[in-house]
């Protein structure tokens, strides 16, 4: 094995930590890859850690309050149908239990069920089980198992909280319009109809919470606004009263379990920096943690500390517990990195791109720290899903693999892109799809102010950004010298036809309807242009995709060979939309580093 090849599969070696819950007694439970795929693991007050599963794929949990028990989330090989199951901590064996050792909760492998909150005797979650398109809000009894709906709306669900008094839930949904959302109150909180805000509006409300009294709610909004702030909102949606706002930058919402506090983060250039505040939005201090990067925020129920998940560029996921009085941090769970390997990370500059029509388009730079003689000048773009979603300073080992492999790697937030205001994430919408494709071609022509070499430019993303990976070399042939698809769309109208069957609305809202619209997505897909395409590219997809289905790069890998292009497709089987188990990773992004290099070098 290469020094690089062998730098590059340590870098993806790397451990992370997540945060899920915290109990009563201040115990943590975490999710750890150790395994191989996140794996809860629970950290006692003392920090001694107790690995609770080994499951088959990933998951995910909560603790019941006031029981040594947890609600288990888990899936079958990325098919994201999750089931819950639960596992109880007083009766552990002396390792790690397996699927057979949880005890089934909410189990049928045909609809997904997904958690949403835990209460002492309930467990709430949404389920697509009426139809397999609309989603319910399921409210289960622990002890005597009885279910009642609370919520058969129909449509998207995506988050459910349950008032203080447990006689009411908040329903958060997509809405028909682009990167909008809904809310409803269903129970005797709700007034009238239960909509608290305009299903008609473009706009984002998320990290829904209850106020103290259940009175209203708390919000992460950007209702008449171009930036999220947090706000207060009464249940018939009538009075918006905003308790943080910033008029230059997104604000993000983590609320306590009371109401009576909150952490408010702060995005700036795909940062985010993070303040506890009152429940009135009052200031209380700063959030001192160790480094500048992406957090995530679950608070203890005794709403005395919050345990903050962070990110940064050169660190992976660590844990830190922060005192919600004074903002001050102690690590609890960190990642080991060895020192030759911590040498080679690097944190990105950030930069504006220019584009012909005014616009300029945010990006980060990352420039490998020992150079290849054969790469200078070679970069590759790294390119986000969503497209509702954003590029941000977080922890990528393959960002840091690319670079370690001496290639510089620059990190767009093309339009569309979350975090930089409703102006920006609206500027691809339906028809303005191919704006957001041009974006590519502003950054090719930008590249010769950086010292790279527009000959030698590579193309990397997955999901949406595997779909931009594609338009790129179909769209602009001549400006791009190969690509990695990783789960993309080679065609929007296959990837609407053949998607699952909840998804298709909510998708045709983002990317154009079928039957009015099946011209434009058409001209705005990639297989259109498989005549121009003459760069190499190398696919990776999961057989078990539930999102853009394992047809989308068969296609385009049957239709390059047909016509002589270097197209390798990587199919694993026990994945879904992405790479979640780390074998997985260690075969897959190797090879398509080391193809990139190939491609790029002098």
């Amino acid at each position: 094995m290469s020094s690089t090849a062998g730098t590059v599969r340590s870098l993806l070696d790397l451990r992370t930590w997540v945060a899920f819950d915290v109990d009563d007694a201040g115990r943590v439970l975490a999710g750890h890859d150790e395994l191989g795929t996140v794996q809860l693991v629970e950290i006692a007050p003392d920090g001694s850690r107790t690995a609770l599963t080994a499951l088959p794929s990933r998951c995910s949990g909560r603790y019941v309050p006031g029981r040594r028990q947890v609600v288990v989330q888990h899936d079958t090989d990325g098919d994201e149908l999750m089931q819950l199951s639960l596992l109880d901590l007083g009766t552990l064996p002396s390792g790690p239990v397996t699927l057979d050792g949880l005890t089934p909760l909410v189990r049928d492998r045909r609809y997904m069920h997904v958690l949403q909150d835990v209460t002492a005797d309930s467990v709430v979650f949404h389920t697509n089980r009426r139809n397999g398109v609309d989603m319910d809000v399921v409210v289960r009894d622990l002890t005597t198992g009885d279910e009642r709906v609370v919520h058969d709306g129909g449509g998207y669900v995506v988050g459910a909280a349950v008032s203080h008094d447990e006689a009411s839930i908040a329903v958060t949904g997509l809405s028909l319009r682009p990167a909008s959302t809904l809310v409803r109150v269903s129970g005797p909180g709700a007034v009238g109809d239960g909509a608290v805000t305009d299903p008609d509006e473009h706009a984002r409300h998320t990290q829904v919470a209850w106020a103290p009294e259940d009175e209203a709610l708390l919000m992460e909004s950007n209702h008449d606004r171009e930036f999220t702030g947090v706000a207060r909102v009464s249940l018939d949606g009538r009075d918006w009263s905003w308790l943080v706002t910033d008029e230059a930058h997104d604000l993000r919402l983590w609320a306590s379990p009371s109401g009576r506090a909150m952490v408010v983060g702060t995005v700036r250039d795909g940062a985010v920096s993070l303040a506890v505040h009152d429940g009135d939005g009052a200031f209380r201090c700063p959030v001192r943690l160790p480094g500048e990067g992406v957090p995530d925020v679950v608070w203890a129920a005794d709403e005395q500390r919050v345990v903050v998940t962070l990110s940064t560029p050169t660190d992976p996921a660590s844990l830190h517990l922060v005192d919600a009085a004074t903002g001050t941090s102690t690590p609890l769970a960190r990642v080991e990195v060895p020192d030759d390997v911590r040498a080679l990370l690097v944190a990105p500059s950030v930069h504006r791109v220019p584009t012909p029509d005014g616009e300029e388009v945010p990006c980060f730079r990352y420039s490998p720290a020992e150079g290849d003689t054969a790469l200078d000048g070679a970069s590759v773009l790294h390119i986000h899903g969503g497209p509702e979603s954003a590029s941000m300073r977080s922890f990528s080992p393959v960002v840091q693999a690319l670079c370690a492999a001496g290639l510089t790697v620059l990190v767009p937030n093309v339009r569309g892109s979350t975090t930089y205001g409703k102006r920006w994430y609206s500027l691809d919408d339906v028809r303005l799809r191919r704006d957001s494709v041009a974006d590519l071609a502003a950054i090719h022509r930008w590249l010769p102010t950086q010292g790279l070499d527009p000959e030698r430019s590579a193309l990397w993303g997955g999901s949406y950004g595997g779909y931009m990976v594609l338009a790129g070399v179909a769209m602009q042939p001549e400006r791009w010298a190969a690509g990695v698809d990783i789960v993309g769309m080679s065609s929007l109208v296959t990837f609407l036809e053949n998607t699952s069957p909840y998804r298709v609305a909510y998708r045709e809202r983002e990317y154009g309807s079928l039957t009015a619209d099946r011209d434009f997505l058409e001209s705005a897909s990639p297989i259109t242009y498989l005549d121009d395409i003459v760069a190499p590219l190398f696919v990776i997809h999961g057989a078990n995709d539930p999102r853009v289905p394992l047809s989308e790069a068969e296609q385009i890998r049957d239709a390059l060979r047909g016509k002589g292009v270097d197209c390798e497709l990587r199919v694993y089987h026990d994945e879904g939309h992405g790479l979640a188990k780390r074998e997985n990773r260690q075969d897959a992004y190797p090879a398509a580093i080391g193809f990139l290099r190939r491609h790029l070098a002098r």
